[in-house]
């Protein structure tokens, strides 16, 4: 895979996709992640399938292709550990609060938000669920081509454990480089102990594996 070998000739960690995965007779909406030596080391198959219908509107089905994944992907790295979703999954905080709970600092969703919930919902997802969970939020989209069926709304992102926006883009092709600080994290959550502080002998959030 050409990812694979672009990971290990440049000694970096991919995150791949999405793209198609056949297993069977279903086929998964996929993210892989490549480390240093261009080895697989994690993926993540689309958990929420974006099935709408509004009136006047726009139209997607996804479930009549695609399959639902079944797993909360988490990865480790030496720096930190590192969740993984895409696109949809993130209007479900429930998914990033349970990769917090597993130790992630940081969480990566490849996504293609159209041109109606973009500008109305990408930003906003992002700085909540950064601030929800004191990690760091990348969001990264495809640029926009006017010409394709499919018109994505860009603005590749990344956000801050208090909820700010570190570094934005446009819609068109390019590429940045943000450093983090895992030491914030841990000073935030010290700071202002959201997870310690929630009420497990009122509710309860739990992972069902299948």
């Amino acid at each position: 895979m050409a990812m694979s070998k672009s990971a290990r000739e440049n000694g970096i960690y991919v995150v791949a996709g999405t793209m198609p995965e056949l297993v069977g007779d279903k086929i998964y909406n996929t993210s892989y992640v490549f480390d240093r030596n261009g080895e697989k080391i994690a993926k993540h198959r689309k958990m929420h399938l974006f099935d709408i219908d509004i009136e006047g509107g726009q139209r997607f089905k996804e479930s009549d292709t695609l399959s639902p994944g079944q797993e909360v992907t988490v990865f480790e790295t030496e720096f930190c550990k590192i969740g993984l979703a895409v696109c949809y999954d993130i209007r479900f905080p429930e998914l990033s609060r349970l990769m917090a709970m597993e130790g992630a600092e940081a969480i990566i969703i490849p996504g293609a938000f159209n041109m109606t919930t973009g500008p109305a919902h990408w930003e906003l997802h992002f700085r909540a669920r950064a601030l929800d969970n004191q990690v760091y939020t990348i969001g990264v989209s495809p640029a926009r081509d006017m010409e394709a069926s499919y018109h994505s709304y860009g603005n590749s992102i990344a956000a801050s454990p208090w909820g700010n926006v570190l570094c934005r883009m446009d819609e068109k092709e390019g590429y940045v480089i943000q450093e983090i600080d895992t030491d914030y994290v841990k000073k935030i959550r010290n700071e202002l102990p959201l997870l310690k502080h929630r009420r497990a002998d009122v509710y309860e959030l739990i992972k069902i594996n299948k």
